[in-house]
């Protein structure tokens, strides 16, 4: 069963799996994977990006996706230059730019130092997987509840990676989180234990 969401802003946390696509120390174009179907504890518990099919909407990424510093709209370090997804997998080819700021994180992330990328984006739709149930699809088992249309519009080269219970992303996420979408997810809940109850 789909939910629509209350459009707020949503951040996860990944190991950096990147690569320079050319050879050389002044190489400023990097391979890097921003998102995966791995669950993330939220607040409400597991969350999982679906990958397959239309799911990810990267139309944002590949017209104005841009590389940010600990998801500061004020620390631009370049922009994306492709996206697609791949193996369950979001990737992203960036390009640094070339000023001072962005020169001394390009470096940090080619030595090697900072090793965390971050993504941004916004859920339109939720499947809520109860507890012992099975998604739609039959690929998840519950309890989840799964993007099954999300839009990413922004990564992030992060220095402190933000757990599911501390740090910014969790903290802009508890404060815009109102009563109504608590109301939301509980209705949702309970429109798929009836609808279990009726198939049995």
């Amino acid at each position: 069963m789909k939910q629509e969401n209350s459009r707020r802003t949503l951040e996860r946390f990944l190991p950096m799996q990147v690569r320079a696509v050319t050879e050389g120390e002044d190489n400023r174009v990097f391979e890097l994977s921003f998102s995966s179907e791995e669950p993330y504890m939220r607040w409400f518990g597991p969350e999982i990006l679906d990958h397959s099919g239309e799911a990810c909407d990267l139309s944002r990424l590949q017209e104005l996706g841009v590389v940010l510093f600990n998801h500061d709209r004020n620390a631009v370090l370049g922009k994306i230059t492709r996206a697609w997804i791949e193996d369950n997998r979001g990737k992203a080819e960036i390009a640094f730019d070339d000023d001072e700021f962005a020169e001394t994180i390009r470096k940090k992330v080619a030595g090697g130092t900072l090793r965390g990328v971050s993504v941004g984006y916004r859920v339109d739709n939720w499947e809520e997987v109860t507890a012992g149930g099975t998604s739609v699809d039959g690929r998840f088992t519950g309890p989840c509840s799964i993007a099954r249309h999300w839009l990413p519009y922004e990564v992030s080269i992060v220095s402190v990676p933000a757990d599911a219970t501390v740090g910014v992303g969790r903290e802009l996420e508890s404060e815009q989180c109102s009563a109504v979408s608590l109301c939301e997810r509980q209705l949702q809940i309970n429109k798929n234990h009836f609808k279990e109850e009726l198939n049995t």
